[in-house]
């Protein structure tokens, strides 16, 4: 994790990923085409089997979120993409999309900047109890010793921007009596299931500008989104 924060977004919004379904194929295109690029058939004059949709995308404006954890790439990471080997930074959002998050300078909290990142949410919309205590657990634990340079260093590899968001998280764990998460299971939990969904669209989304289209098995592509949906509805929450 880097201790520089990501640059302020000014990026055009990419056109949307589209999915139909054609003689037992899914294809994957940026335009609707006018023929199956499996069988050739003209789709402008047979029904499809399915209407065309849009995939959602992986990415969030986190200023418009509350209580999430947040990943995007670091000042540093100069492709700006989660690639699995470039420089990543997080933060934590309060309940008005502030982002809190630790660098070398101590903790940041910043209004812009954080408009395409990874978001995972942290609370349920019914913990009322929870989120009316939000931001002010948020705001003491910013401004706690651990985290002002006077006291403790920024460390690349033990003491960074992901040790702030896991402490915090711990925090609030523990004012609900519940058992703390290690670095481990706190990154395999919230963070690695979502990278790993960005990865893959984006791969999607290289392979769709150069090739147009990508064509999948509809059985093949089924079961995968069915594992990705029964992986994310156990990682999120605290």
């Amino acid at each position: 994790m880097s201790s520089d924060r990501l640059s302020p977004s000014n990026q055009v919004m990419d056109p949307p990923v589209i999915r139909l379904a054609h003689c037992q194929v899914q294809v994957f295109c940026l335009q609707v085409p006018g023929a199956c690029p499996s069988c050739g058939e003209d789709l402008r004059e047979r029904r499809l089997q399915e209407a065309p949709v849009s995939l959602p995308s992986p990415f969030s404006n986190a200023h418009k979120t509350s209580c999430c954890l947040l990943v995007a790439p670091a000042h540093n990471n100069t492709t700006s993409e989660f690639d699995g080997t470039s420089d990543l930074h997080t933060g934590i959002s309060n309940t008005e999309g502030v982002v809190y998050n630790y660098t070398s300078a101590g903790v940041v909290r910043e209004l812009s900047g954080w408009e395409r990142c990874v978001s995972v949410p942290l609370v349920r919309p019914d913990m009322f109890h929870l989120l009316n205590q939000w931001d002010q657990y948020l705001q003491n634990h910013s401004e706690g010793p651990s985290w002002d340079p006077a006291w403790h260093r920024f460390d690349e590899q033990h003491h960074n921007c992901l040790s702030f968001c896991l402490s915090f998280v711990n925090r609030v764990l523990a004012a609900e009596g519940r058992e703390a998460l290690s670095r481990e299971t706190f990154t395999q939990i919230f963070i690695l299931p979502r990278v790993q969904r960005v990865q893959k669209y984006l791969f999607l989304y290289k392979h769709l500008q150069t090739h147009q289209y990508y064509l999948v098995d509809r059985v093949e592509d089924t079961q995968e989104d069915t594992q990705e949906d029964t992986q994310e509805d156990t990682q999120e929450e605290i």
